[in-house]
């Protein structure tokens, strides 16, 4: 049997981020051969994630990255079990790490099977669920590209978003964020009114129909009634609409425009957790 070192166990730790007695096991069984201590490892990930693959990983850290000339960024969310493992100070130094890996990817597919410090972002998500000892998983992966991309990420990571500008203007920055809190803080169902799904207009119109019946207003009055109720819940539910939460006499939109005069707000994206 192959006498097992201090320094190839923390060396082993340090490439797989499994526990101190983990990686002294894998190469004790793999008679200090480190390349299959690594797949030793792996396959027992592999087992973990297997008997935890039916479990709610509604935890986690959702990461926004933005690109260096601010012209795209991604929010992904690396998902566990527990908020504890959530907090953990190595769990979000992964999913840092794999969210600046993805700003390079345009889709979640492309993303996971990168290469990751020597294996695929599929293959180490196995590797920390058998580390780990819960499931971990993306979650979401969502892209944004704009003449200008800003993002925010709430305290605790449990929140991140995105903002598109119409373009990169002296003052883009400080808008860009102002716009992505506004997100994060009033969870828009979309950008405006073109951006509403028909279905939940028409939820949203059979909703105020009834209401107006319960306070006995006339059948041939409800439509146009019910009309205004839908531009109202148009200013409440889309971003560009919504009244700015640090100045609510304007509009997102105007205040975008109080930036600069043809700044428009282009898309958002809004990723939460928990």
């Amino acid at each position: 049997m192959a006498k097992i070192t201090a320094a190839e166990v923390n060396k082993l730790r340090k490439t797989t981020g499994a526990g101190m007695m983990d990686c002294k096991n894998a190469l004790v069984e793999a008679d200090g051969d480190f390349e299959k201590a690594i797949e030793i490892l792996r396959k027992k990930g592999q087992k973990v994630a297997a008997k935890r693959a039916d479990r709610d990983s509604s935890e986690g850290a959702a990461i926004a990255k933005v690109s260096s000339d601010n012209s795209s960024g991604v929010i992904i969310s690396l998902n566990c079990e527990t908020d504890f493992v959530a907090k953990n100070e190595t769990f979000v130094t992964l999913a840092n790490d794999l969210a600046d890996l993805a700003l390079s990817h345009d889709t979640k597919d492309s993303f996971l099977s990168t290469s990751f410090n020597g294996m695929t972002v599929a293959e180490k998500l196995t590797e920390q669920t058998g580390v780990i000892g819960e499931k971990i998983e993306i979650g979401s992966f969502e892209k944004l590209n704009a003449p200008f991309v800003g993002s925010y990420i709430h305290a605790g990571n449990k929140i991140a978003t995105l903002v598109g500008l119409s373009a990169n203007v002296d003052g883009a920055a400080v808008a860009a964020k102002d716009v992505a809190m506004q997100a994060a803080a009033m969870n828009p169902v979309a950008l405006n009114e073109d951006g509403v799904d028909q279905s939940i207009i028409e939820k949203e119109i059979e909703i105020a129909k009834d209401q107006l019946r319960q306070e006995g207003k006339p059948e041939a009055m409800l439509d146009n009634i019910a009309k205004g109720k839908i531009k109202r819940f148009f200013k409440d539910n889309t971003l560009v609409n919504q009244d700015f939460i640090k100045d609510s006499k304007q509009s997102v939109a105007q205040y975008v425009k109080s930036v600069d005069s043809n700044l428009e707000v282009t898309g958002f994206a809004r990723v939460a957790l928990g």
